[in-house]
């Protein structure tokens, strides 16, 4: 059984771990992601995407080689609120991968694999081949 996220002890761990996180998502995720974002203040907006560039900048995130070796703190985790997309347009990665007391009760990996593949045919559908996965960070800057 998934742990809340509100009775985390450590609020925002697996969020925050600049050595775990590495999640990777398409265009078209990246524009939902904006399109909430987009419904924050100005200043808030702002310093969300100032933190997404800084996580680029302090954690050396490329576009290129191996991107699933690079890890981040995620800049979409307000320490206050948590997760700023976690109802409109949180990834696939941060769905499946919720918080387990014991590793045999996550979900079979098929099931991220599933959704992946709806998203990749989405993508597909919408964009032919102009997008890839990418670390969340650096989609979020390259697609629009």
């Amino acid at each position: 059984e998934a742990q809340d996220c509100g009775t985390c002890p450590t609020f925002g761990a697996c969020c925050t771990d600049a050595h775990f996180v590495n999640v990777h998502i398409t265009r078209l995720e990246a524009i939902a992601i904006q399109e909430t974002l987009n419904q924050l203040s100005e200043s808030a907006k702002q310093a969300v995407y100032e933190r997404i560039s800084d996580a680029i900048k302090k954690y050396n995130l490329k576009a290129d080689g191996d991107t699933f070796a690079q890890t981040y703190a995620c800049p979409l985790f307000e320490p206050k609120s948590g997760c700023l997309v976690h109802n409109e347009a949180k990834p696939a990665p941060c769905i499946q991968h919720a918080c387990y007391k014991r590793a045999e009760d996550l979900p079979p990996q098929c099931l991220q694999d599933n959704a992946e593949r709806k998203i990749e045919r989405l993508n597909q559908n919408l964009y032919g081949d102009d997008w890839r996965w990418l670390p969340l960070p650096i989609q979020l800057t390259v697609s629009s």
